[in-house]
């Protein structure tokens, strides 16, 4: 159980919500695991749905708590909302700002400002731990693009220009994105991002763990009221959920990649792995994906310390805040979207 922007995380499988006066109580088989005042909540995200009491459900629409389980791997269940107050509030002004180019690249500029930092982190933290692996002052150079590029993106009012300047960022990050794989260098490598297909071991990998990402931040972004399908950076297109690629751009380096990267270098995967299609595209077997499948849920696990927040989280719970704070800054309750920066 944790409190963070007055809303309560359940991260504990097989608990059972109840409602004991002015309280919400935790249970699992009958044994009281928690208690916390509802007066001071606004909502209520639950994982590993058991249930919740009628007199709990009915306490929090009464009060406009919203009540939101997901599965333990982290796929958007139900949202229970009483009467349509602060959420069709919400929406809309999440509309209207889609519909202004200039507010949408305010807000979307903020999400490529993470994206870059991080990616920036990335090649730091390679030249810290690896000179002797890497061609640092190849590192160090292109750490120095991407803090130039970090100060255009920063003063950036236009989309199309936004756009290009993290294009920009992501041809001087992928560039040394081969450099950072350390082992298996025979058969893992990365010479472009390849997509429909992937055409090799890494983009299959890739591929697998952004999709991954996506479906989390699109539940995060569905429990918080916000819709997932409209976006600031990425703009409306059938059945994409724009708003979860925007918002995941802060994430792709610094915990997809990463992770990717991680299973690599560990050996955790083999080119066994893998295997190829007559139209070139490569994809990963069964029991692979059970593989990796598991360690996403592992690293999901792994506790940070949030570098807004400043409290220790899982990182499964990133995506999550990140649409809190997305969705205070669309309800004005801050002045700016404070992007994920890792450190």
């Amino acid at each position: 159980m944790k409190k963070l922007l007055n809303t309560l995380f359940i991260t504990q499988p097989d608990v059972y919500l109840s409602l004991d006066g002015d309280n919400i109580v935790l249970l699992k088989d009958q044994e009281k695991l928690g208690r916390l005042p509802l007066h001071n909540l606004e909502s209520i995200i639950s994982f590993g749905y058991t249930g919740a009491s009628p007199a709990l459900m009915g306490y929090c629409a009464e009060r406009n708590i919203s009540l939101t389980f997901f599965t333990m791997n982290g796929r958007f269940l139900a949202r229970v909302i009483g009467e349509s107050k602060g959420n069709v509030v919400l929406r809309k002004k999440q509309y209207v700002v889609s519909e202004d180019e200039a507010l949408s690249a305010r807000i979307a500029r903020n999400f490529i400002v993470g994206k870059i930092y991080n990616h920036k982190w990335m090649i730091e933290r390679m030249t810290r731990d690896y000179p002797l692996r890497i061609d640092v002052d190849r590192f160090k150079d292109a750490s120095k693009q991407l803090s130039s590029l970090l100060l255009d993106v920063r003063d950036c009012e236009n989309l199309e220009r936004l756009r290009g300047l993290e294009g920009q960022a992501a041809i001087c990050y992928n560039r040394l994105f081969d450099s950072m794989i350390l082992q298996q260098k025979e058969s893992f490598y990365f010479r472009a991002r390849s997509r429909r297909p992937p055409l090799d071991n890494v983009n299959a990998m890739l591929s697998f763990a952004y999709s991954l990402l996506a479906i989390d931040m699109a539940a995060a972004l569905e429990g918080v009221g916000l819709d997932a399908y409209v976006g600031f950076l990425h703009r409306d297109r059938p059945g994409r959920a724009s708003l979860a690629l925007d918002v995941m751009e802060e994430l792709r380096g610094v915990f997809a990649d990463r992770f990717v990267l991680s299973l690599i270098n560990k050996k955790i995967v083999s080119k066994e792995d893998f295997f190829q299609k007559e139209n070139g595209a490569v994809i990963m077997g069964d029991e692979a994906r059970k593989k990796f499948l598991m360690a996403w849920q592992n690293k999901k696990q792994e506790k940070i310390t949030h570098p807004f927040l400043g409290e220790k989280i899982s990182w499964g719970l990133v995506p999550h805040v990140q649409a809190l704070l997305l969705a205070r800054f669309l309800r004005n309750d801050l002045d700016e979207y404070p992007p994920f920066l890792w450190k």
